[in-house]
């Protein structure tokens, strides 16, 4: 789907030439075509960078430079007025970080206008984050150089026609600029905060920001000058990857706070750590930053700070239209953050739009299609309130959730839903889920360490990973348990849960998290959202203690039915400070069960899944248009010939003198000739190119013969015939949907086959198979073995006389190798037979009864492994210089040395006397430190194919 940022270039196609046309004006008109096919692409755009001074601070006389570049459609003038953009970038960004999306806004016909934020890249100044005195100010005086310039769409003198775009950093200084400035025509704020003491001391039964939990992973990013924090959704402001050059520390050294020498002056008095070294983040950020993390508690002065800086306390005066977008894998602003922003604009009469995708801090841009949609929103919003064209945007509310994998791309697919009224948090209406435990004992760990895995700054998902298992560490958290869910629920917003939690310390800090568990016991911790908890004043028994309400982080996930929900509160997390003085705690279940907040949503449709239903359509066509030849060719075979030859009316398969030449001469097998006899496992060997796969293909109809004839318990074989059911095989690889389950697969195959369902055998091919439970789940979240075993199943269906496989151990590692070799031991009993190719020839010579060796078409060696084995003359020589030994062996006659993998050398006596040989390379001079005699399938499958025999191909 292409960008609706992108601008339609479409080229008019050049005249073609008539014969009658003189050759002069040929010549003229190629020459027209090659320069029109090399002349560069001229974007729809021009670029004017510059540094400019603006003043700014407190008293609006503070100059500081701020590097900037300026995108004009390239048509723009005094007499054809653009609409402005101003397009702020992520923390820890510069300008270029947002340039593919001015590019793309420029040629939509913005002006667009990005500058590095002061304190990183080549802009001066230090770091406030997002000051309205500083950044808030400097873009004030941005907007007053926008409405000087003759380019530029203007509502009155000095008031440009302007809407701001920005992510996380950006989007925040974008609130604050609506607040500060009313210029401002609409804004686009995205993954960003609401009020930042929250957004890093959350608390969530409703406690104080000074009473939350330091989310110190995410902080340390910010201020230990590292950090690349501003990605969003791709192409959209700050999204894409933040560049070295635009990290705190591009400027002057910026070592990590409280570590370097030096003295920042104006460092507030409140706690302040002497002499801190804080490069370019402002003295007072930098000293509240290291009074938080020296105790993981905020005093009000590091509060009050914060809140300056948050959109919080000024949504009242944003009259500018908004278009709140956020992500649901964001553990640094989660969803919480823009609802917050959303009612509070609301409430001021403002036009407000909120829109969730699948991507944030922590997930990226997620899939494209999410990509898309928000662009879309994006444009549509610009253009009604800043460009005054189109209808009005409404304030619809979208959503997505994870669908699945693309079949293409392999890539992640989403699917977006809308519902007309912005619902919250908490959803149109909610669905209980009882969660059952006792009351458990658990422990704080001295010094937060060991701490839980769950929230990680950039990979929250991460959690989801580790199960749950190595994620909590025993001991430290409490479990709590759904039975499984009679039916689905998909989870629109933040679920509530009730808590009683008792300390002998009086106060706890608590992580709640709410996993969802697949029926083979597989933990999910949707985006790594967790709910820190500050509890004080807790009684020393747990039935004393009173219940809490925990709100958890919004979410966007699917509970599918069967599975379980899992309440877990954990004392440690490795994304937070907790309490350093080790503790035990109790923790028990409050009086309500987990609340789910569900919203009534339509999907939107999408190009894709238009082009999906036409796909459908034309398989659906194919597939008809296939049975019905396959009816006909099986109606035409069954008037062939159906009698048996007496010869092999019990065996298995016989095959006789059997060649196949292809139309342009190529042979891949010239005569192959071999049966397989009842209870036999059979293993087809052969270098590459021998013609194995070829004489399978034959054999399951796939390809016709040139020559020879193949027979299953006496019938002649050719395509479509009937006798065709009493073979199961996988020749050309498994083949499942990926949404259904194992059991479903083999239950739609079955029914594809047109075969009674009481016909197969489920239960015992499963058995065989060795699935187990995991029949049950589905296939997509199957490992490559599990794949393997599903379609040996899925050929064994019908438990058939014969089961043919090529390769069922590939890519297989050595405890599933040794499973399928039990597989197939198992499945050849009561008179049924396997014909197995494989390239692993231990594992042939562990499972076959009996080997059939092919070389270039031919076959070479045929009967029991015992007696392939018994016939190999090779010994292993251990030698001082094996080199110097292979020249000497090869000087003899008749002796042959073979390769082998571990570098030894391995001799093919061919009846000379080992003594000869010994005495051969003790007269050149080599000492002989071993000779011992090897007797495997792969030492005769050498001697018989030769160490350096290829086919000419196999096809």
């Amino acid at each position: 789907m292409r960008s609706p940022f992108s601008a339609a270039r479409a080229r008019r196609a050049l005249p073609t030439g008539r014969r009658a046309v003189a050759a002069t004006a040929v010549v003229g008109l190629l020459a027209v075509t090659l320069v029109w096919a090399v002349w560069p692409d001229r974007p729809g755009f021009r670029t004017e960078s510059a540094l400019l001074t603006v003043r700014s601070g407190p008293n609006g006389d503070e100059p500081v430079d701020l590097d900037t570049t300026l995108y004009l459609p390239r048509d723009a003038a005094a007499g054809r007025a653009a609409p402005a953009v101003l397009l702020a970038h992520g923390f820890g960004g510069t300008k270029e970080s947002v340039r593919t999306d001015a590019e793309e806004l420029a040629e939509r016909g913005y002006a667009v206008l990005t500058w590095t934020a002061r304190g990183f890249g080549r802009s001066g100044g230090q770091i406030h984050l997002d000051s309205p005195d500083h950044e808030v100010r400097d873009a004030q005086r941005l907007l007053d150089w926008l409405a000087e310039r003759p380019e530029i769409r203007t509502d009155a003198a000095g008031d440009p026609r302007v809407g701001v775009v920005g992510g996380s950093y950006g989007g925040a200084l974008s609130l604050l600029l609506a607040a500060q400035d009313q210029r401002v025509d609409a804004i686009v704020p995205m993954i960003t905060w609401n009020d930042l003491s929250r957004a890093f001391l959350p608390e969530s039964t409703g406690g104080e920001a000074a009473e939350g939990v330091f989310k110190s992973g995410w902080a340390g990013i910010f201020f230990g000058g590292g950090g690349n924090v501003g990605s969003g959704p791709a192409g959209i402001s700050g999204t894409e990857a933040e560049t070295p050059e635009g990290a705190p520390g591009a400027g002057p050294p910026s070592p990590a706070p409280g570590q370097g020498p030096g003295t920042a002056p104006g460092v507030p008095a409140v706690g302040a750590l002497p002499d801190p070294s804080c490069g370019r983040f402002a003295a007072d950020v930098c000293a509240a930053y290291l009074r938080i993390a020296a105790t993981g508690r905020a005093d009000q002065a590091a509060v009050d700070l914060l809140r300056r800086s948050s959109p919080a306390g000024v949504l009242n005066r944003i009259e500018a239209p908004t278009l709140l977008i956020q992500g649901a894998a964001d553990t640094l602003f989660p969803l919480g953050e823009a609802d917050a922003n959303a009612r509070g604009i609301a409430a001021n009469g403002t036009p407000v739009r909120v829109a969730w995708f699948t991507g944030g801090h922590d997930g990226g841009s997620g899939p494209q299609t999410d990509s898309d949609r928000v662009k879309f929103l994006t444009a549509q919003w610009l253009d009604h309130y800043v460009a005054g064209t189109g209808e009005a945007p409404g304030e619809t509310f979208t959503f997505s959730r994870i669908a699945g994998f693309d079949a293409m791309d392999r890539g992640l697919v989403a699917t977006s839903y809308r519902t007309d009224d912005y619902p919250g948090l908490g959803g149109d209406s909610r669905t209980e889920v009882a969660v059952a435990g006792p009351a458990q004992p658990v422990a704080n760990p001295p010094g937060g360490n060991p701490a839980a895995i769950s929230s990680v700054p950039f990979a929250g998902s991460l959690s989801s990973l580790l199960g749950g298992v190595a994620g909590d560490i025993p001991g430290q958290h409490a479990r709590f348990e759904s039975e499984p869910l009679t039916e689905a629920v998909d989870i629109v917003g933040a679920p509530t849960v009730s808590l009683r939690a008792a300390s002998s310390s009086g106060e706890a800090v608590l992580f709640a998290k709410l996993y969802v568990v697949d029926p083979e016991g597989a933990a999910t911790l949707p985006s790594g959202l967790i709910a820190p908890i500050r509890l004080d004043n807790l009684p020393t028994s747990v039935d004393a203690a009173e219940p809490v309400t925990v709100t958890l982080p919004a979410i966007v996930h699917r509970v599918e039915a069967g599975h379980r929900l899992r309440l877990v509160v954990a004392t440690s997390d490795q994304a937070y400070t907790t309490p350093i003085e080790p503790a035990v705690h109790t923790v028990a279940l409050g009086d309500t069960p987990v609340s789910l907040p569900t919203v009534d949503s339509d999907p939107i449709p999408t190009e894709a899944v238009l082009w999906r239903w036409i796909l459908v359509g034309l398989i659906a066509a194919i597939v008809v248009g296939l049975v019905v030849l396959v009816a006909v060719l099986r109606r035409r075979h069954r008037r062939q010939d159906t009698s048996i030859h007496p010869e092999y009316a019990d065996t298995p398969l016989a095959v006789r003198r059997l060649r196949k030449e292809y139309a342009d001469g190529f042979v891949a097998v010239s005569e192959v000739d071999f049966e397989v006899h009842p209870g036999q496992v059979v293993g087809l060997l052969g270098p590459n190119g021998a013609g194995k796969t070829t004489t399978l293909r034959v054999l399951m109809g796939l390809t016709q013969p040139t020559a020879g004839e193949i027979y299953v318990f006496g019938h002649r074989l050719v395509a479509g015939s009937p006798v065709l059911s009493r073979i199961g095989a996988l020749v050309e690889g498994p083949g499942f949907l990926p949404h259904l389950s194992g059991l479903e697969n083999l239950k739609a195959y079955w029914r594809a086959t047109g075969r009674p369902e009481a016909d197969a055998h489920f239960e015992q091919a499963l058995e065989i198979a060795g699935l187990g439970s995991s029949v049950h789940r589905r296939v997509r979240k199957y490992s490559h073995g599990m794949r393997q075993r599903l379609a040996i199943a899925q050929a064994m269906l019908g438990l058939p006389e014969l089961l043919v496989l090529d390769e069922p151990t590939d890519g297989l590692d050595p405890p599933q190798i040794a499973e399928m070799r039990r597989v197939l031991q198992r499945y050849a009993t009561d008179g049924r037979a396997v014909l197995v190719s494989s390239h692993l020839l231990a594992e042939v010579e562990q499972t076959c009864t009996h080997a059939v060796v092919v070389n270039k078409g031919r076959i070479v060696a045929s009967g029991p492994v015992e007696e392939i084995v018994g016939d190999s003359p090779s010994v292993l020589v251990e030698v001082s210089d094996p080199t110097a030994a292979r020249t000497v062996l090869d000087g003899l006659g008749g002796v042959r040395v073979l390769d082998d993998a571990d570098g030894q050398l391995v001799v093919d006596t061919n009846g000379t006397a080992r003594s000869e040989v010994v005495a051969e390379l003790v007269r050149a001079g080599i000492a002989v430190d071993r000779v011992v005699p090897r007797r495997r399938l792969e030492d005769a499958f050498l001697a018989l194919v030769g160490e350096n025999s290829r086919g000419s191909g196999d096809r």
